[in-house]
């Protein structure tokens, strides 16, 4: 069996990314890792190139962010790794996103498990979302995603989707996966608040158009996602750690001011419910105005 890795980055630097961590945390399980970097100013490349491993390879390109419609440039940029890989199957990682060392072994068993199961075209994992700062993380089912496919089988037929977060075949239809017993850490909202708004200012560019973003500008507080946040008391993945002990903005998680654990869940389990009287309630009275009932 062999295993290829692949990723992406660009400005890394700049906008805080933990992309050597992400790299690393997953080389154990690959025989070679491609990483895509696109041309930047704040010296991503050589960061990359700075780890320490010849398993790494490195395609230098030139990324066309006029492809700003819905984050297609991620997923384009994607499929160019992908594209260079040649293992039986293929582990993707995000630059923001990182998994423990504890589940490097399950990991391996499940790729040597499914291997010789061609309906398996890819493994998914869960996900835990940190926000704000290294201690908290969303407990938030409705809002965050809970679960990706991050190994993926080798495969012409196989292709990154949309905004880069999941894979499919490339007429579209979802690809077969099993869920496996291991999580993906997501640091993509654990910055200091500056760099946090300079992260999403770029990453809107991503997805709109100037005419689009003008006069729309970000707060200087973007942690505004409260109400649903758990205090983390396991420890971060060993990569992680200097990163960690870097942490030196406040955050302040307003925990005392959420709901109780299990009403919250209930509020979150009827949300869907809820969402759905409130769109019948605008129509009703939507009509009524414009047919001039009371």
């Amino acid at each position: 069996m062999k295993v290829s890795g692949f990723s992406i980055a660009r400005n890394a630097i700049h906008y805080g990314y933990p992309v050597v961590e992400a790299i690393t945390s997953v080389l154990p399980l690959c025989d070679e890792f491609i990483v895509n970097v696109g041309t930047g100013d704040d010296g991503t490349l050589e960061l990359v190139r700075s780890i320490a491993s010849p398993k790494i390879s490195i395609i230098e390109r030139e990324w066309d962010m006029s492809l700003r419609e819905g984050g297609q440039l991620i997923s384009v940029e994607t499929n160019h790794a992908l594209a260079a890989c040649s293992g039986d199957w293929c582990v993707y990682i995000q630059a923001d996103e990182v998994l423990h060392e504890r589940y490097l072994p399950v990991v391996r068993r499940s790729m040597e498990q499914f291997l010789g199961d061609p309906d398996a075209e890819a493994l998914q994992f869960r996900y835990k979302h940190f926000y704000g700062s290294y201690d908290y993380y969303q407990d938030n089912n409705r809002r965050w995603y809970t679960k990706e496919s991050r190994v993926i089988r080798r495969s012409s037929d196989i292709v990154s989707w949309g905004d880069g977060m999941d894979f499919r075949h490339r007429d579209g239809s979802r690809l077969s996966f099993r869920r496996i017993p291991a999580e993906i850490y997501h640091y993509g909202w654990v910055r200091p608040p500056k760099t946090m708004v300079r992260k999403q200012e770029a990453f809107r560019k991503l997805y709109y158009s100037d005419q689009e973003l003008a006069g729309d500008d970000l707060p200087e507080n973007m942690y505004t996602d409260l109400g649903n946040l758990c205090r983390f008391t396991e420890t971060h993945p060993a990569v992680m750690l200097d990163r960690v002990s870097r942490d030196n903005w406040d955050f302040d998680a307003r925990l005392d001011e959420q709901h109780p654990d299990w009403l919250r869940h209930i509020l979150l389990f009827l949300q869907p419910l809820t969402k759905r009287i409130r769109r019948l309630t605008d129509m009703v009275l939507h009509r009524r105005t414009q047919t001039g009932g009371a």
